[in-house]
């Protein structure tokens, strides 16, 4: 029997990268997915890709920056498959690149709402029908840099601080209610986003922090987001689990 046979997931920013990988390896598991993206060529074309590999997938377009965005998500979810048993919020942004004394407030604004205030407005929908379920599982994607500076990136350090904080608040609030909540931190992503802004010397300048000496990819962090949505990780919640080939080790 596969991990998620008969399990409903939702995912934040599925129509690529992490997103995309997680919402194609719950179908893959038994889940039926529901994914939620801003770009809704990029979240139907994931759609596509699941159930041409025989699984189940609906796309609702959303801003995960939004409180009443992330309600109607959960909402279209329960209206077509009944419940919500899984989540993973995985959508995220990094911001322009400036030392925190030239960091413009209206960017700290955009990056803190769609990173932080958009995983909490997550979770308080998804813990609410959670609860009406009788229990589930949340993943939350963090970051390394959620443990570590990532210089010139203030807003988005202190978003995936935030998160990592907030999961751990939830895991303790929830445990007794058959809900879990963990977090994952990639370290440096072979993604189309990294990709789009680095050329190759420093993509390997990126690998090669790493004493794995490569970039990871989606769906080996998929595959750990699985993990801790499944009831292979029953004893697991409040963690924060790094991904990151041991950038963060040494």
């Amino acid at each position: 029997m596969a991990l998620l046979e008969n399990k409903v997931a939702f995912v934040s920013g599925g129509g690529s990268g992490i997103g995309r990988a997680v919402a194609e390896a719950y179908a893959q598991e038994g889940a039926k997915v529901v994914l939620s993206d801003i770009n809704v060529e990029h979240g139907e074309e994931t759609v596509k890709i699941i159930k041409d590999s025989g699984g189940e997938a609906f796309f609702v377009k959303g801003d995960s920056s939004s409180a009443s965005d992330n309600k109607h998500m959960v909402e279209v979810a329960v209206s077509k498959y009944g419940r919500l048993d899984i989540a993973c919020n995985n959508a995220g942004m990094g911001g322009p690149a400036k030392p925190t004394g030239e960091y413009e407030p209206e960017a700290w604004d955009r990056v803190i709402a769609l990173n932080l205030s958009g995983v909490f407005y997550a979770c308080r929908y998804q813990l609410e029908q959670m609860e009406k379920n009788g229990g589930g599982s949340i993943v939350n994607i963090a970051s390394i840099h959620g443990q570590v500076a990532a210089p010139n990136s203030p807003a988005y350090t202190a978003s995936k601080h935030g998160v990592v904080g907030l999961t751990k608040n939830i895991a303790a609030e929830y445990a007794l209610k058959n809900i879990r909540c963990n977090a994952v931190g990639p370290g440096y992503i072979e993604t189309a986003l990294l990709k789009d802004n680095l050329t190759d010397n420093m993509m390997d300048a990126v690998a090669a922090k790493a004493p794995m000496n490569r970039l990871g990819t989606a769906k080996e962090v998929a595959d750990l987001v699985v993990f801790l949505s499944s009831e292979k990780s029953s004893f697991t919640t409040g963690s924060y689990i790094i991904a990151d080939g041991g950038y963060t080790a040494i």
